[in-house]
């Protein structure tokens, strides 16, 4: 990444390229019939994000392995419902429906031509990657995702804020701290620790049996984070009440090791690359080539149109 002040845009590229394909009807397809409409639809959705917000330079992060095996080895729940597959030598296989799945080498290759920076690190999720992009970016970065995991990086002193799409990308949740507050009572930092106490059944996190969301807000309110509220349950004289005293002390193996799953990685080692936003394709007779193949038409184009612009 360059040094460079200007706005940096993270696309949590998945859980984008899942909403197209949920959100565009299937009967968008190819000239031979294969469905393109993950494909087109994520080209629809970087060409309003690009429109709307003109960032200076964009990655698309990717998740070269969705479920690492140092998370698992921490708490194997995580994320073991969404596994279509296990695999002794590599990343386990994800759950994903077969019109999806065949979408997402169109998906690398287009983003690729256009010269799109697309990053993703062996034994990292995309939200480790995004979490080290945005750790050295030197000015205000968006990050546009559906996964409030990523919650936890809204910074407003550093001008980081997540862009939540409510619907397409059309309307998008502007995540800054003060939404945070309204909304969970936490800024960002404080939001990872909510998370881990109160658990999440779409990572597989247990969370603290008892513990809501609105109780650990409470504790991290009263307490100020995690350590605190670990600190408190050794301390008689903390306020907590018996049981919630009795649930965070016998929690305490999962507490000890929560943090370290549930907090984004900022040091994953990056591959020198180009973020600067592209005005023209880097490969231009491949895209034609792409385009043509998978009949990706006005999607395409309207993109160019907007990066050139």
């Amino acid at each position: 990444m360059r040094g460079v002040t200007g706005r940096l845009m993270l696309l949590d590229t998945a859980s984008l390229y899942f909403r197209a394909h949920f959100g565009v009807p299937d009967s968008v397809r190819a000239p031979d019939g294969t469905p393109v409409n993950a494909v087109r639809g994520l080209l629809d959705f970087i060409d309003r994000l690009v429109k709307d917000h003109r960032p200076d330079e964009l990655v698309a992060c990717m998740d070269a392995d969705w479920r690492p095996r140092w998370r698992v080895d921490l708490i194997p729940s995580y994320k073991a419902h969404r596994v279509a597959e296990e695999h002794e030598a590599g990343p386990d296989e994800e759950e994903v429906p077969d019109t999806l799945s065949a979408q997402v080498p169109v998906i690398e290759a287009v983003l690729d031509a256009l010269g799109i920076a697309r990053v993703g690190v062996a034994g990292y999720e995309a939200d480790d990657v995004i979490g080290t992009f945005t750790a050295r970016a030197k000015g205000p970065v968006d990050i546009v995702t559906g996964d409030r995991d990523l919650y936890q990086l809204v910074d407003d002193a550093r001008g980081v804020r997540v862009l939540y799409p409510l619907k397409g990308v059309g309307t998008l949740q502007t995540t800054d701290e003060a939404w945070l507050r309204e909304k969970y009572g936490v800024d960002g930092r404080g939001y990872a620790d909510l998370a881990l106490l109160r658990g999440d059944p779409s990572d597989g996190l247990p969370g603290v049996p008892g513990i809501g969301e609105k109780t650990a807000a409470k504790l991290l309110a009263e307490f100020g984070d995690l350590a605190g509220i670990l600190a408190a349950v050794d301390d008689p004289e903390a306020r907590l009440t018996p049981a919630q005293r009795k649930r965070l002390d016998e929690a305490g193996p999962y507490l000890a090791v929560a943090p370290k799953v549930v907090r984004v990685a900022d040091d994953v080692p990056l591959p020198a690359v180009s973020t600067e936003l592209p005005r023209a394709p880097r490969e231009p007779a491949v895209l034609e080539g792409l385009a043509e193949r998978w009949g990706l038409g006005g999607s395409l184009q309207r993109l160019l149109t907007t990066l050139g612009a």
